[in-house]
């Protein structure tokens, strides 16, 4: 294939998917007057140009290319494209913003951003944990569809100096979507970030999240315990969510009370009693959790223990004999400890309730179909920080792009995981406050983070560009 540079989003909006697969079409440059076009060699350019010129009213010029290049930069740019479903079944007049959310829930993101600047607005998706630029629009247009926004979200307009979060209730395509509203004013206007919430469940299952066998051991068995904590951390947008829910799917039974509360509630499950925060009213995680020891529960979920006040209400739901379920803001499993005792849990306390410490991470999945076997000899930088890091590995894989993957050269992602879990000899480790236990860990056989990031480099599933920042951050 030529090498095409990339395109402006600005540029490939100004043709639709419908018109951009209608007439193999791809644009390459614009200046004002003049739409410069790539047309795939199987399509009439004289034709194409005279409908074009009426359609969309600027003066056309097309460059004609094999039809694999057009179709490869079909499926790169305009790859919201379903196979199972016409575009010409969707309602074209659909709002701008209506279209922002069917796009993003055709493509699978989980967020869309929309970010003022000086002159223009960007509109971004979250593909697979990394931004895809998708829309450029002036900034006078930006106020429209930001009050829009504001509008469907019950957001107050006239409020442009005060973050605002709001709720929309879409259904979109078939599916029904809760979306998380985010207004923060900046320097140029107010930024909007959309969290797309979907509540289907059939794919969240406790063995298909990224557990290896023995660690999917060491999870159950925690969780199986009737009462005490089991934490899970990491980053935002590390999966942590979804854990806790394969959990208590798994967990979920007739005979069992389990309660939770959440922000915001990701998925609903039946036989599950879940409470969204409300923080105006001062329905936060410590004052539900307080309440909920009063409901009998069994098992508890909190979505996030974020200060002394919640972590302090779980010990205690644990001690009276309760399961809770949780996640916190830490870089390691081990950091989990640490953290909790900073925020003022005595560290005795801690070691008596704590049944596991869980840390998690996602990475991309190389596409399987097009992956290129390199040989480690052959890649200086590479080399270089593998021989420092003595890993004994021959080859790696990198990532390439193809028609499977839309020329991203991955597809999906996968959890890795460290668990450690609370026993005896750990919880003196806690009690004592004894923060190197690279010892125990490698007399115990635990995977951590490092270990697992090395063995999905070695077993080809992932790049070295991919775990290169756990492997740096390796906290043992």
């Amino acid at each position: 294939m030529a090498n095409y540079d990339k395109i402006p989003a600005s540029v490939l909006q100004m043709i639709s998917d419908d018109q951009a697969w209608k007439y193999f079409i791809v644009p390459k440059d614009f200046d004002d007057i003049l739409l410069s076009l790539y047309i795939g060699e199987q399509m009439d350019p004289i034709s194409a140009e005279a409908e074009l010129e009426i359609i969309l009213g600027y003066k056309i010029q097309c460059q004609t290319i094999s039809s694999d290049d057009i179709k490869r930069l079909l499926l790169k740019y305009y790859r919201n494209r379903s196979d199972s479903r016409s575009k010409e079944d969707l309602v074209i007049e659909t709002d701008f913003l209506q279209k922002l959310i069917e796009g993003a829930n055709a493509l699978g993101s989980s967020d869309i951003h929309i970010e003022p600047y000086e002159e223009i607005c960007r509109v971004s998706y979250r593909l697979d944990g990394k931004l895809l630029e998708k829309y450029v629009i002036s900034i006078d247009e930006y106020p429209s569809l930001i009050n829009k926004l504001k509008i469907k979200a019950n957001l107050d307009i006239a409020e442009k100096r005060r973050p605002q979060d709001g709720r929309i209730k879409v259904k979109s395509l078939d599916t029904d979507m809760d979306i998380r509203v985010s207004v923060v004013p900046t320097i140029f206007g107010e930024k909007a970030v959309l969290r797309l919430l979907k509540k289907d469940t059939t794919t969240v299952n406790i063995d298909k999240i990224g557990f290896n066998k023995s660690q999917l051991e060491l999870y159950t068995e925690s969780i199986q315990k009737d009462h005490g904590i089991v934490l899970i951390s990491g980053p935002t947008g590390s999966g942590k969510t979804t854990t806790l829910y394969a959990t208590l799917k798994l967990l979920n039974d007739e005979t069992i009370n389990i309660s939770t509360v959440e922000d915001p509630i990701e998925y609903t499950l039946e036989g599950i009693n879940q409470v969204q925060l409300n923080e105006k009213i001062g329905l936060n995680f410590a004052s539900v959790l307080r309440t909920f020891l009063r409901q009998d529960p069994d098992i508890i979920m909190l979505g996030e223990i974020r200060d002394f006040e919640t972590a302090e209400m779980a010990v205690r739901s644990a001690l009276t004999g309760h399961l809770v379920l949780s996640t916190i803001h830490t870089n390691s499993a081990w950091g989990t400890i640490s953290r909790l005792i900073d925020m003022g849990i005595p560290s005795f306390l801690l070691a008596s309730v704590l049944n596991a410490s869980v840390a998690q991470r996602l990475i991309r999945k190389l596409c399987n179909s097009c992956k290129d076997k390199l040989k480690v000899d052959s890649l200086k930088s590479e080399r270089n920080f593998i021989d420092e890091k003595k890993i004994d590995i021959e080859y790696i894989y990198s990532a390439v792009g193809c028609e499977d993957c839309h020329y991203t050269g991955y597809s999906g992602r996968i959890g890795i995981f460290e668990i450690i879990p609370i026993d005896n000899e750990i919880s003196q480790y806690v009690k004592e406050n004894k923060f190197d236990i690279k010892d125990y860990i490698a007399s115990k056989g635990l995977l951590t983070l490092y270990d697992q990031a090395v063995t999905h480099l070695k077993d080809g599933n992932t790049s070295f560009d991919e775990v290169y920042p756990i492997l740096l951050s390796n906290n043992y």
